[in-house]
C-alpha cells in the first residue's frame, strides 16, 4: 500500500485523479494504491527550466536512514532498504543527468553503470538527456579499479571528479580506461563548492548524489545541496554505523522544508528542499 502526501498550504493529500483532496474527505483513500513509475517521476520532478530555456543547476541527495540514524548496516545500505526504496532509487536516477558518488561508496557498494530504463526513454530524449545518467566519482587519490564495468561498459562515459593536482599517472589511467576526468579544485582533492559548477559547465544540471556520508557532509558544509530525498527505514541497528552525512559540521544548521511524503509498509520517503 502506498500513500503520497504532497505538502502544500492548500492540501495534505492528493488523490489518484490528481485533484486536491483534504485528509478525511471523500476520495482521500483513493491515494491508497500503488503508484506507477511515471507518477513517481512527476512527484519527484526537478524544477522547471527558466522561461528562456536555461536550466538552473539543482543538486539533490538520495539517502536512507534507520530510525536510530544509521545510514548503513555492515557497511552497506542494502540491509536497511526495501523494494519501494529501490523503486524510487531507480526513478531518481532516471530523472538525473548525472549521479555523483564518493569513491569509497563505489568500492563498498560495487557500483555499476546506470542502466537505461525503457519507461523513461521518450522523456529523456525529449529533455535532451542521454539514455542513462552518467556516474561521476569524486576522488582525490583515484584509487579505483578501472577494470570494473563502471569504467569498461557504461552507456555514457563515467566521469572522475578530482583536483588539478591529482597524481598524473592515475589521471592517465582513468583516461585510458575510458573515463572522462573533470577537475574541480586546485589541490589534489575536489573542492565541494566547485562540483555543481564543474558539472553544469558540461550541461549536467539535474544532479543527484547518493553519498556516501562523507561526500554528502562535504556538500552540505559547502552549502550546495538543494534537496534531500531521505528514506526512513523502520529498523533499529544500534552500533556505530555512520549517519547519512559526516565530516565537517556547518557553522549554522541548514534549514530545509518538507516538500512531500510517501509511505509504504512503514517506510517513509521524505523530500526536503532548501528553505
Amino acid at each position: 500500500m502506498r500513500r503520497l502526501f504532497p505538502v502544500t498550504y492548500e492540501t495534505a493529500v492528493q488523490g489518484a485523479t490528481g485533484a486536491a483532496v483534504p485528509p478525511g474527505a471523500p476520495g482521500a483513500d483513493a491515494a491508497d494504491r500503488e503508484w506507477g513509475l511515471l507518477e513517481l517521476a512527476e512527484a519527484y520532478a526537478y524544477p522547471e527550466a527558466r522561461t528562456d530555456g536555461v536550466r538552473t543547476p539543482w543538486l539533490r541527495a538520495n539517502m536512507v536512514s534507520t530510525l536510530d540514524g544509521a545510514a548503513q548496516h555492515e557497511g552497506k545500505s542494502q540491509g536497511i532498504s526495501s523494494a519501494a526504496d529501490m523503486r524510487i532509487f531507480g526513478v531518481l536516477r532516471a530523472l538525473a543527468d548525472v549521479v555523483l558518488v564518493g569513491a569509497e561508496t563505489v568500492r563498498q557498494e560495487a557500483y555499476r553503470p546506470a542502466r537505461a530504463r525503457a519507461e523513461f526513454a521518450a522523456s529523456r530524449e525529449a529533455s535532451g538527456q542521454g539514455p542513462a545518467p552518467a556516474i561521476a566519482v569524486v576522488t582525490a587519490g583515484l584509487d579505483l579499479d578501472f577494470s570494473l564495468p563502471l569504467f569498461t561498459a557504461p552507456l555514457v562515459p563515467t566521469l572522475i571528479l578530482t583536483g588539478a593536482a591529482a597524481a598524473p599517472d592515475r589521471v592517465a589511467a582513468a583516461g585510458k580506461a575510458g573515463a572522462e576526468v573533470v577537475f574541480a579544485g586546485e589541490g589534489a582533492a575536489v573542492d565541494p563548492a566547485r562540483v555543481v559548477g564543474a558539472l553544469a559547465d558540461r550541461g549536467l544540471t539535474r544532479l543527484l548524489t547518493e553519498g556516501g556520508p562523507r561526500l554528502l557532509g562535504q556538500l552540505v558544509a559547502a552549502g550546495v545541496l538543494d534537496e534531500l530525498c531521505l528514506t526512513m527505514s523502520p529498523t533499529l541497528t544500534a552500533g556505530g554505523a555512520q549517519r547519512i552525512a559526516g565530516g565537517p559540521s556547518t557553522e549554522v544548521p541548514k534549514r530545509f522544508e518538507l516538500a512531500s511524503l510517501l509511505e509504504e509498509a512503514g517506510f517513509l520517503f521524505t523530500r526536503y528542499r532548501r528553505s
